[in-house]
């Protein structure tokens, strides 16, 4: 079973797209800050994380860029989630940033879930 870590300081957000990898069989760990969410990397050795950018003190980008740096988590994919980027920008924008894909919010599960069975599969290129 592969675990994924949702971080987002949005507790409907870690409750609605936990429940939702939860159905399709994935086993959920979630955080609803950036220290939190270094701890749990580190500890927990998630298959994908999915991480808020905005978020209070340590933001999404911060923490993307500390696991990367850090060898016991660098192999980790990062999927990034942001309200900055429109649905339509998100179409016509170079979704690879700093190593991380990024998403737009509201997250369409759908595209998440085909996007986390390309990684897991080696197709997606980060």
């Amino acid at each position: 079973m592969k675990k994924v870590l949702i971080v987002d300081d949005e507790k409907d957000v870690l409750w609605m797209l936990g429940k939702r990898l939860t159905a399709e069989g994935y086993f959920v760990i979630t955080a609803t800050n950036g220290k939190d969410a270094i701890t749990l990397a580190k500890s927990k050795h998630p298959d994908i994380i999915i991480l808020d950018i905005m978020m209070p003190g340590i933001g999404g980008g911060e923490v993307a860029a500390e696991l990367k740096e850090n060898p016991s988590t660098s192999s980790i994919p990062v999927i990034l989630l942001t309200a900055l980027l429109s649905k339509a920008e998100e179409e016509g924008y170079d979704s690879v940033v700093g190593g991380n894909i990024t998403l737009a919010k509201p997250l369409d599960a759908e595209k998440l879930l085909d996007l986390m069975k390309k990684l897991f599969d080696g197709a997606a290129v980060l």
